[in-house]
């Protein structure tokens, strides 16, 4: 009788997050396949059959990124949260995030975009997931305009991006080693703008909130 094929040998996470790091630092295009079998331990025949594809391991990839390192950003979908400590909170954490040595620098949604924009599916796939974040802030901005902490008149797509550019910025500041203190600061200045348009129609100022440490 045949013997049966023996089962993969591989931890699923344990490959995962190998090829996350390598995404994460080089992008996608500059990783090749040769790099992630290697980093993954996996042969040829084993990562077909796990993954099928390079592009089906960077979706699997960005999945683990999003539940793990991502969630810096899960505090913009909290309705419970004031909307202007929700926006504070994500930039600040991402900043933390983006520049601890423990992993690569940097967002893997902004760094991971380095591949050819003939591939539609990863470029698709990155630009839902920072679309994602986009109408978050926006919504978080409309959320202070109905409660009144901004003004009905807020231009509530212009003010999102605003906040928005600054959170994809810090990916490319933190690769180039910008210091998490720094960024940091930053980001107490760029609240600021969240500030003088709301004292334009309270009158008050919103009270700084403290940095993350």
């Amino acid at each position: 009788m045949a013997r049966t094929g023996r089962p993969r040998q591989f931890d699923r996470d344990d490959v995962l997050e190998a090829a996350l790091r390598l995404f994460w630092e080089h992008g996608y295009a500059a990783t090749s396949l040769a790099q992630l079998r290697e980093a993954m331990r996996m042969s040829s025949a084993s990562f077909y059959a796990a993954f099928s594809s390079k592009e089906q391991l960077f979706d699997a990839v960005v999945e683990r990124y999003a539940s793990s390192f991502g969630r810096v950003t899960d505090a913009i979908a909290d309705d419970e949260l004031p909307p202007r400590e929700a926006v504070e909170r994500i930039l600040r954490q991402s900043a933390q995030m983006q520049t601890d040595a423990s992993h690569p620098s940097g967002c893997l949604l902004v760094s991971g975009a380095t591949c050819s924009p003939a591939n539609v599916t990863v470029h698709e796939l990155l630009t839902g997931r920072r679309n994602l974040v986009r109408a978050n802030v926006v919504a978080c901005v409309e959320r202070a305009k109905s409660l009144g902490e901004l003004p009905s008149g807020t231009d509530a797509q212009a003010l999102a991006s605003v906040f928005v550019s600054f959170l994809w910025g810090l990916s490319t500041e933190a690769r180039d080693g910008v210091p998490a203190g720094r960024l940091d600061a930053a980001v107490g200045y760029l609240m600021g703008v969240w500030d003088a348009t709301a004292v334009a129609h309270t009158g008050s100022i919103t009270p700084q909130s403290t940095s993350v440490t």
